[in-house]
């Protein structure tokens, strides 16, 4: 006897059923459409890909958390994690021949096996925007405007979402000026990251096991809490450490407020981004009222195309999932996601008259219209009731003996009036009709069904 099939997605996955895809596919409409009016330009890879990038990038303890495995061939592959790593080698694989800088997008399927919780599946679809060959903050800054204008037409505001902003850089020479020994910099850094994820006792305990002077580590967390940049500028010049950080984070809030974005964003110098190949500006979008994981994250990593042996070049990135979003817009009641639009839905009252039905509905979806087809034989009252799921803005009757005077039933289904139209004149010319009863016999067939 076979084991019982399951009739749930793997843990951590999901379905999506026609609801749900209405509402991925409005995402990636605004995601798509932003793109485009930024520039970018769409790629996309393999979801299989070289378990070896992985490794490259962020170490074997990475191999965790893939879905890897050996394939038939006896080579290592694993389901993609992150674009990232594919970027590069795609990047890596034309070499000189692309010109830069460029601007690209994906959205991209990802799988993380991981503890699953709240805003962390083990699939979601990411979108992903990377400027390659710009060394300035002008990159970050036309990347977070991208992500802002996301957020706007998905109806969320300065008062609903904030960016905290950092710099790489700016924490290394941090931690210098309080001479933390160098060795102890990468793992400080990861426990920082986790600020907001785990208690602060916790978070302390890591700190003290890295064997960092107590009062150096109370220095530290003092300087992370401070919101002024020039507290920051002072400090490092004090120490006698170049400020480079401190002008490359003014620089960029002078961009966000060309664009109009400056209220959206804020300088919080606890944003680390765990993954060590940042090299730059760094952040992180949060709903202001810190219930849900970050929205999206990303920043400059200059080094890393490098690593992957696609050539030195300054690059910055920014991967915005749709796991949080959602949840986000749900919990706020937005719906941004237009109804589907369908023009009209054909009912022909009998089968004698599907052959007429088809002909009515070919014509008029090659005239640009949405059209649905009653595909089975129904009674017209359970016909109506049918087309209703469709929503459509009119139905079209084929009633034998409004056809016998070469005439049709066109029902408005918000109102709930109808009109007889002529038939061919209105398969030459349906707009001509449409919100118009001055060439149409009005009556009522309620009554009739």
């Amino acid at each position: 006897m076979s084991a019982k099939i399951s009739f749930s997605p793997p843990r951590g996955t999901r379905d999506f059923y026609p609801e749900q895809m209405k509402i991925r596919n409005g995402l990636f409409s605004v995601w798509r459409g932003v793109s485009a009016a930024y520039g970018f330009t769409e790629y996309d890879s393999c979801i299989l890909e070289h378990e070896e990038l992985y490794v490259l990038k962020s170490g074997a303890e990475i191999l965790d958390q893939l879905y890897g495995f050996t394939d038939k061939g006896g080579r290592r592959v694993a389901l993609r994690p992150e674009m990232t790593p594919s970027l590069a080698r795609m990047l890596a694989a034309k070499g000189t021949t692309l010109a830069k800088p460029l601007k690209w997008f994906s959205i991209a399927q990802c799988f993380r096996y991981e503890r699953t919780a709240r805003g962390r599946r083990r699939e979601h679809y990411q979108w992903n925007l990377d400027i390659v060959g710009v060394s300035e903050v002008a990159a970050e800054a036309e990347l977070l405007a991208a992500a802002v204008e996301v957020l706007e037409r998905l109806g969320l505001r300065e008062e609903d979402i904030v960016i905290q902003v950092s710099h790489r850089r700016l924490l290394t020479a941090v931690l210098q000026g309080l001479e933390i020994p160098e060795d102890r910099g990468p793992q400080l850094l990861g426990i920082i990251d986790k600020r907001g994820k785990e208690s602060e006792e916790t978070l302390w305990k890591l700190l003290l096991e890295l064997g960092v002077p107590e009062e150096k580590l109370r220095n530290l967390l003092d300087l992370l809490e401070e919101k002024d940049l020039e507290a920051f500028r002072v400090f490092l010049e004090n120490k006698g450490i170049e400020t480079r950080s401190v002008e490359e984070i003014r620089q960029l809030f002078k961009y966000l407020e060309a664009y109009g974005i400056q209220n959206y964003c804020e300088f919080c110098p606890s944003i680390v981004r765990g993954l060590p190949y940042y090299t730059g500006i760094v952040f992180e979008c949060f709903d202001r009222e810190r219930r849900f994981r970050a929205v999206f994250g990303g920043g400059r990593y200059d080094n890393l195309l490098e690593l992957f042996g696609a050539g030195s070049s300054p690059a910055a990135g920014l991967g915005f999932g749709d796991v949080v979003i959602q949840e986000i817009l749900e919990v706020k009641s937005a719906q941004p996601w237009p109804t589907r639009r369908m023009d009209f839905f054909v009912i022909p009252y009998s089968e004698t008259e599907r052959p007429l039905s088809i002909r009515v509905v070919q014509q008029l979806r090659r005239q640009g219209f949405v059209v649905d087809l009653l595909l089975a034989s129904r009674k017209l009252k359970v016909a109506l009731r049918e087309s209703t799921r469709s929503h459509p803005e009119r139905v079209i009757l084929l009633l034998p003996e409004e056809l016998g005077r070469g005439a049709l039933v066109l029902r408005d289904m918000a109102s709930g009036e109808e009109e007889r139209v002529p038939l061919e004149a209105f398969l030459r010319d349906p707009r001509g009709f449409l919100g118009s009863s001055t060439e149409t016999e009005k009556g009522n067939h309620r009554e009739s069904f």
